[in-house]
Formats: structure tokens, sequence, C-alpha cells
């Protein structure tokens, strides 16, 4: 199976997302910028402004119907809140069952056997967790099949996402809900972390937007410190401390304030979350 940027348009699979949204935006966009054709995407939206948002800016086919967009479909992406799956599932469920394409759904906590089972079942199904740098094309998204999903149908899935950033495959189902509280909601974590370092160097005196210019652009710049330099995390820690100096001293007060394990607390705390949305929903 041809991947989607396949020179040969004939070839490349058609793509159905169910969902007109942020998200939505940012993979469509990737994807054309990949090479896609538009004529091989079509999105399902029920609200008008953003259909006729996505058919000006992308040129993609825009239906109200999921059904509609999804009769055609190698591969649908589920672009929804996890609230409205099982009826939007209920609705594509006869046009899934005769195409049987692969479903990549986007929405946080919704197990592969829930998706199944509204669908139909028999389904091939990737669960993924993106996050929102995937709307500047720097996300980063945890991918999850069922065993229904071959090694091409992985593919078609992980060159979806990857239109819009990275991805890596999970092996373990359960553990999606670490995903999700990793980096799912780590950009939240992120933010508030530069908020804090803007407002401790405002508290010392320096002006907010100085504060502001040089937080951003130091987390900027450290997270691409840690793509490019392919170093570990504490490696490129330790070559910024030096001894005795204010590194060290920095560092020595997250210690004493247990930093990690206030990180540690946070992350579990969203991945017991994710495990009870995921519960309401059965």
């Amino acid at each position: 199976m041809t991947g989607p940027g396949t020179a040969n348009i004939d070839e490349q699979p058609r793509i159905c997302f169910i969902g007109g949204g942020n998200m939505a935006r940012s993979l469509i966009g990737g994807l054309v910028h990949a090479g896609v054709a538009v004529a091989r995407i079509d999105v399902a939206e029920p609200n008008a402004d953003l259909r006729t948002a996505l058919a000006h800016d992308f040129g993609v086919g825009v239906h109200v119907r999921g059904a509609d967009a999804a009769r055609d479909a190698d591969a649908v992406v589920l672009a929804i809140k996890p609230q409205v799956m099982k009826a939007v599932c209920a609705e594509l469920r006869d046009v899934a069952q005769r195409r049987k394409p692969v479903i990549v759904s986007i929405a946080a906590g919704m197990r592969l056997d829930q998706i199944d089972a509204w669908l139909g079942g028999g389904m091939t199904i990737v669960r993924c967790m993106p996050n929102t740098p995937a709307l500047i094309g720097a996300g980063a998204s945890g991918l999850c099949a069922n065993a229904r999903t071959d090694a091409a149908q992985r593919k078609m899935a992980q060159s979806i996402l990857d239109a819009a950033g990275v991805s890596v495959w999970i092996d373990d189902e359960a553990l999606m809900d670490t995903v999700t509280a990793l980096s799912g909601s780590g950009p939240a974590y992120f933010f508030v972390l530069v908020e804090a370092l803007e407002d401790a160097a405002v508290a010392q005196g320096l002006p907010r937007a100085a504060a502001r210019t040089l937080a951003t652009q130091t987390c900027l710049g450290a997270g691409r410190m840690l793509c490019e330099d392919g170093a570990a995390p504490g490696v490129l820690r330790e070559r910024v401390t030096s001894p005795n100096g204010t590194t060290q001293a920095a560092l020595e007060s997250f210690a004493a304030n247990r930093l990690r394990e206030v990180v540690a607390a946070a992350v579990a705390a969203a991945t017991k979350r994710g495990v009870e949305l995921s519960a309401q929903l059965d």
C-alpha cells in the first residue's frame, strides 16, 4: 500500500476526517504540504463556517454528514470529542462495515475496543494521542493499534500523524493514558513553567516584556538542543551546571522543594483522570 505522499494521485489513499476543528486542520495542512492531493481528502463538519473555511483554505471536499464523507475512504480520522464518539460511530457504522477503512482516532481516552464495538466490530483501528503543537507542525503523538492492523495500515496511520510532527508507537494500550498525561497534556506544563520563570524574573526587577522574551527563547533553545544534540537531558543539564555556580544553586533549590516529586504526582493525576474519563464512556 502506498503512503499519502505518493506522486501518483490515483494511488494515494482517500482520507476522511470526521470533525474539522483545529487538530483536523493541522493534519490536513500537513498532508497537503506533504503532497497529498486535496481531491483525496474529505471532511465532515456540522459547523457551516468551519466547512467553508476548510474548503476555501485547502480545497478539500466538505460534507455535513460523516457517512457521506467516508463513503470512499481508505482511512477515517475521528477528530471529535470523546463525548460524541458513540453517536458518530453509530452514524458511520454501515459505511465502515462496507468499506473496512483504517480507523484513526485522536479522541482522548477512547479505547480500541470501545470504538470497535460502536462501529459494529471487526475494524482496523489505530488510537492516537496528538498534542496542540501539531497546529504548527511540531506535534508529538503516541499511537497504538489493535491486532487486526497490518504493517501497511500502521504505516498509513503514522504518515497521517507524522504530517504534523513526530509519532511513537506504543505496544501496550494501557500506557496510552500515560502518553496523554505526558505529551497530550505536556504543553500546558511547559507553559506553566514559562509563566513561572517570567513571574520570578519580574519579581527580581526585570521588565515583563524582557522576561517573557528571554524565558520563551531560552525554552525554545533548550528544546532544540534536546532534539538536535541527541544527548540525554541529564547530560545536557550537567553541561550547563558549573560547580558552585548559579545553575547549581537553582537546581539545589528545585531538589529541596521536590520538583521531581511534584512532576511525578502531576503526571500520575493526569493518567488517573484519563482512565476515569474512558470508563465513564463505557
